[in-house]
């Protein structure tokens, strides 16, 4: 074997290696840790992950890239597994209802929130969402985010933008170092014209944009906003099981408000993830765990719309629920790329420990996107995702939270910064 790349003297080498499977419980703090750890890379893959220095089968020659990885800590490409990537215009003017404690679903009825990024999603041309989107994008890799799922959902009823969307990540996909894999989110709001007749618009959801969706092979996920006021366990039940037919794999966006019973429908219909679920009842704790459905928690969020409640975060680990970490990055709700900052909240508010933190966001984020056999951990034949942190240890960049920590970022065994 032959190394274009090889990463040396690592100080803190975290390689999340283990069944490729969602860790849950005592095994979130298993983070494979290796003092004075190496890392060789042939083209875009790992071949070698150990300690000290490169037995004699891996060769060297004057073209491999040697990287100093003394009193750095490296990790696994950091994965954000819940985004709403693409759209139009940003949100800032809601800002003042927000300090004043007018709530999400009453910015809502005023034609704010959602209703606000549809109309600007609409106007927007493909260039310009392309743009705005590879932006974005540009800052999370600076991060150290090298995968990123990317819902549709600010089309609603007009399902050519929703395509638009979904278009654009494709191409982005294609042309960005960051990987994005879709979710079609058609159920992310009841268009203001169905709202006599919600059930209406899941059928067109239901025989003509999964089925289309499917056709064009634009994602590989579909997903609901089930939620009061938003789309009921039934309608979220039709619509994630429309998408099952037709081989989109179902996540649910449950139980952020109100203890609607998503996280029960989660586990009923074996749904791959249920986000948010600061609402998430007992019962549905105990489901989702029995079932293995990761619960992928959105710290940033609760911290912005300043509500003042979190998902319970130890309870669902101690219950044996598998746990990943995202961004929700979006312009409403949270507009924030910035995954590290959400790694410090998950642990400063919801008290994950560092080591439950990171597994979150790698071999968890990755099974949370169907990606574990090929991402999330450092191990031989897995993709060439890596993160270099200027830190001597993983507790520091969850302590020093709010700034950037990332030195380099490997993707696809390419030194990008």
């Amino acid at each position: 074997m032959k190394a274009t790349l090889v990463i040396e003297n690592i100080s803190n080498l975290i390689t999340l290696k283990g069944e490729n499977k969602p860790r849950t419980g005592l095994d979130m703090k298993d983070i494979g840790l290796i003092k004075n750890g190496i890392v060789a890379v042939d083209g875009d893959k790992i071949i070698y992950v150990g300690e000290g220095s490169l037995p004699s089968h891996i060769e060297i020659n004057e073209k491999t890239v040697f990287v100093d990885g003394k009193d750095k800590t490296v990790t696994p490409g950091l994965i954000d597994s819940h985004t709403h990537l693409v759209h139009g215009g940003s949100r800032e003017n809601e800002l003042a209802m927000k300090l004043e404690g007018v709530e999400y679903l009453d910015i809502l009825k005023k034609g704010g929130g959602i209703h606000s990024t549809v109309k600007s999603t609409k106007e927007a041309g493909f260039e310009e969402l392309y743009e705005k989107a590879k932006k974005s994008l540009d800052t999370m890799i600076s991060y150290g985010v090298t995968t990123v799922e990317a819902k549709s959902g600010y089309g609603i009823d007009d399902f050519d933008v929703e395509i638009k969307q979904m278009d654009v990540a494709k191409k982005l996909n294609e042309n960005h170092p960051v990987d994005i894999v879709s979710t079609f989110m058609g159920a992310h709001a009841i268009p203001e014209k169905y709202g006599d007749n919600p059930d209406r618009f899941v059928d067109i959801i239901v025989e003509k944009m999964v089925p289309e969706v499917s056709k064009r092979k634009l994602a590989k996920f579909c997903d609901v906003f089930c939620e009061e006021g938003v789309f009921t366990i039934e309608q979220s039940r039709k619509i994630l099981e429309a998408g099952r037919k037709y081989g989109l794999i179902p996540k649910i966006h449950a139980d952020e408000i109100k203890p609607l019973g998503g996280a029960e429908l989660a586990a009923e219909i074996n749904c791959i993830t249920a986000d948010h679920l600061v609402a998430a009842s007992n019962e549905g704790i105990k489901k989702m765990a029995e079932k293995k459905v990761i619960a992928n928690l959105l710290p940033g969020t609760s911290f912005n719309l300043q509500t003042g409640k979190f998902a319970r975060a130890r309870e669902m680990i101690e219950a044996g629920v598998p746990i990943s970490l995202s961004t929700d990055y979006n312009p409403g709700s949270c507009p924030t790329e910035n995954l590290q900052l959400i790694m410090s909240f998950a642990s400063l508010i919801m008290k994950m420990t560092p080591e439950e933190v990171i597994t979150a966001v790698t071999i968890n984020g990755a099974c949370a996107l169907k990606l574990e056999e090929e991402k999330g951990s450092l191990e031989k034949g897995k993709k060439a995702d890596l993160v270099i942190f200027d830190v001597p240890n993983l507790n520091y960049i969850i302590y020093h939270f709010g700034i950037n920590h990332v030195e380099k970022v490997i993707k696809d065994g390419i030194v990008i910064n």
